[in-house]
């Protein structure tokens, strides 16, 4: 199955189950989707996307939330907390600064858990039910392992996290604490992590719910629907380019697919898609050195640093999905340093708007753009943030301002201030 924007849409084969089933990008072999636990393909391990008989139209959704978009999933509903809706926020005073025709802040660190991974997980969480599983597992880098540990929890199951030891912000851990999580310190990386919650899930002892599972992504795609609706009903149009942070390049790769779909409905012009932009920090930026290079798979990097630790990822396991996402797109993918990030942050919070230090790569990824001509000042642009400022709260209290010192009484306090 080709993912390109021209790729029309496919007859459902007869392993299909309602309409749904799965097929590799790579060999287009499908399975059907809830008889056996399944990640990637059985005949050359490609990667999975979730394919449906009937693909729906704006006109089709209704209610709020990711469940508004159920024809557009494999469910009516999932395991929920009310995930999705999140605001589209306008920045005057960063859309003049920057200095684009329109741009929008979609900060998704205002889901139940305080990310994006909530939208992931209900449809995720979902499909363990239906598959009758038990345990559920997770590598991350934080926000994941929040998220599937509180809905997992709603689900009543048993949820296993491997987190990098020392890695992982503090406030993203209590949650998974909080939640019931079992947690694992592993001694090595997000992507050490990873490589063994996959062996585990192949041994069968728990059932993955990275971004490699094919569904979770799906939940993902209400991203991409939600900035559509929105950019249409307050400016009469779409976005030119939607800017994102990019760390397992789940979110690329989802927004790509929501907008396929919407264009083999008839629901959306090709030209009328969004260019979708990338941005990863400076010391973690595979997908980056692939895309400037024109490269069709990313090099493994296998020492990242970056204060950014939601994006602190070497190996992103769905660029073979996303890299053809970008270019389809007419997007591209920008490298950023750590402190363009805080800056930008900083920026963010001056709006009002309270972002974890890699959600605020997107904005700091526009402004270089900007800066060498890429963006232009024409264009309307959606920033993506993903997760709370109070997920790394150390983070925010670094870059935000110092307490200071006063006496205990209010002479003292005016004194200070007119000081």
């Amino acid at each position: 199955m080709s993912l390109s924007l021209a790729a029309t849409q496919p007859e459902p084969p007869a392993d299909a189950d309602d309409g749904v089933w799965l097929e590799c990008i790579e060999c287009s072999e499908t399975f059907a989707p809830f008889d056996d636990v399944r990640y990637t393909c059985d005949e050359c391990d490609g990667l999975l996307e979730v394919r449906y008989a009937d693909l729906p139209t704006f006109d089709d959704f209704a209610g709020e939330g990711v469940w508004r978009y159920a024809d557009a999933l494999p469910f009516e509903t999932g395991v929920t907390t009310q995930e999705g809706a999140t605001p589209l926020y306008e920045v005057p005073r960063l859309e003049a600064d920057v200095g684009v025709e329109a741009l929008r802040i979609k900060h998704e660190g205002m889901n139940p858990t305080g990310s994006f991974k909530d939208r992931g997980m209900t449809v995720g969480v979902r499909v363990a039910k239906e598959l009758g599983v038990d345990r559920l597992a997770c590598a991350s880098t934080g926000n994941t392992s929040a998220a599937l540990a509180a809905y997992g929890s709603r689900g009543g199951m048993e949820t296993l996290v491997l987190l990098p030891a020392g890695k992982v912000a503090a406030g993203k851990i209590a949650q998974a604490s909080l939640h019931g999580a079992r947690i694992l310190e592993v001694d090595g990386n997000f992507d050490a992590c990873l490589d063994i919650v996959q062996e585990l899930a192949a041994r069968g002892e728990a059932y993955l719910l990275n971004s490699l599972n094919p569904f979770r992504l799906e939940g993902q795609k209400t991203i991409g629907l939600e900035i559509l609706e929105g950019f249409r009903d307050d400016y009469g149009a779409f976005p030119d380019r939607i800017v994102l942070p990019v760390g397992n390049a789940g979110n690329t790769s989802a927004l790509y697919k929501a907008f396929r779909e919407l264009v083999q409905a008839g629901e959306l012009d090709a030209d009328d898609v969004p260019k979708l932009t990338g941005v990863q920090a400076a010391g973690a930026a595979p997908m980056v050195e692939a895309i400037e290079n024109g490269a069709d798979e990313v090099r493994r990097w296998d020492d990242v640093e970056t204060r950014a630790t939601a994006i602190r990822i070497g190996n992103p396991v769905n660029a073979p999905k996303a890299l053809p996402g970008i270019r389809e797109t007419g997007g591209t993918a920008i490298a950023v340093s750590d402190e363009a990030i805080t800056d930008a942050q900083r920026d963010l919070a001056e709006e009002g708007i309270g972002v974890e230090p890699a959600s605020a790569a997107s904005v700091a990824g526009l402004r270089k753009l900007r800066a060498e001509g890429i963006v232009d000042d024409a264009e309307r642009v959606a920033c993506l943030t993903t997760g709370h400022l109070l997920k790394d709260p150390d983070a925010a209290a670094a870059a935000g301002s110092d307490p200071e010192p006063v006496p205990a009484d209010t002479e003292g306090v005016i004194e200070h201030l007119q000081g």
